[in-house]
């Protein structure tokens, strides 16, 4: 399904997806809001599934963390796994816990050879628990730590090779991070592993102001503007047509506006399929 867009199932479209069964290729939960033993999510959940793939994408297992990744946290997971199958899991590259205290936020990694250790000893520990690979997504930051050993590209592409772990492109992230940190967003996907992505990902974004700066914040809580569309054709362009989910976890709007985003991607891939094709016929 390299072709095919999803969108994040929310409860308000519940009734929107079960009902009018959209013309869509998957769904995407955060697998953290079903680690339950039963309830009518779950119930959903399972409705949903008869009719289409999932993609898990989780936000707690703080894969960044020099702490192992929670014992309980990887029962609860892969029981989940197990029970919906998903052609897809993925995480952040992030942390979130120290010790035994959770903190409520996806928070950044310095980019150095002794947080990539961490990061893949919880990677490999995380996929031996599953029994399956994972993919990790690129994130969105406002800071940057004052030592770095690498950029991010050469940090996930370390990662892929030390785990045999997949990503996760977040275009989104990308267009962030470029105009808060004054990179080429361009040079950053030229620079990662394209043929480890195995999903991408398409969000709105706030711009807020400090002082004489413009920050973008990653809210998910806004239409996807024209310049991630534009990042999303280039990216599509060189890694080819990627699972492309729209993520909107904040203002929903009606579904039928996300639907729309969706359409707009799948227009985004087979349009640059077909000019591709036409320039190999030509040539």
């Amino acid at each position: 399904m390299p072709d095919k867009t999803g969108i994040g199932l929310k409860v308000e479209h519940y009734r929107d997806v079960l009902e009018g069964r959209p013309d869509l290729g998957f769904f995407e939960v955060h697998p953290e809001n079903y680690m339950l033993g039963g309830g009518p999510g779950l119930t959903t959940l399972e409705a949903v599934r008869s009719n289409y793939p999932l993609s898990l994408h989780g936000v707690g297992a703080s894969l960044g963390s020099y702490d192992p990744v929670d014992p309980d946290h990887l029962t609860r997971l892969k029981a989940l796994v197990d029970r919906f199958e998903p052609f897809v899991v993925s995480e952040h590259l992030s942390w979130s816990r120290y010790q035994d205290h959770f903190l409520a936020d996806l928070l950044p990694l310095p980019l150095t050879t002794a947080a990539l250790a961490a990061m893949t000893a919880n990677v490999n520990h995380m996929q031996e628990a599953l029994g399956r690979t994972i993919l990790v997504e690129n994130p969105s930051t406002y800071l940057e730590f004052s030592h770095a050993d690498m950029t991010e590209p050469e940090f996930l592409r370390a990662l892929v090779k030390a785990t045999g772990c997949g990503l996760l492109l977040d275009v989104n992230n990308i267009h962030v991070c470029a105009m808060n940190h004054g990179f080429d967003p361009i040079g950053y996907l030229d620079a990662i592993p394209g043929d480890a992505v195995g999903e991408i990902h398409l969000a709105g974004h706030s711009i807020d102001r400090y002082g004489e700066r413009d920050i973008r914040i990653d809210t998910h809580g806004a239409p996807i503007n024209d310049d991630v569309w534009a990042l999303y054709e280039q990216a599509i362009i060189r890694i080819g047509p990627k699972p492309t989910l729209i993520e909107r976890d904040d203002n929903l709007p009606p579904f039928a506006d996300l639907l729309a985003e969706a359409k707009q991607a799948e227009h985004v891939m087979a349009s640059l399929a077909q000019g591709a094709n036409n320039a190999s016929v030509a040539g």
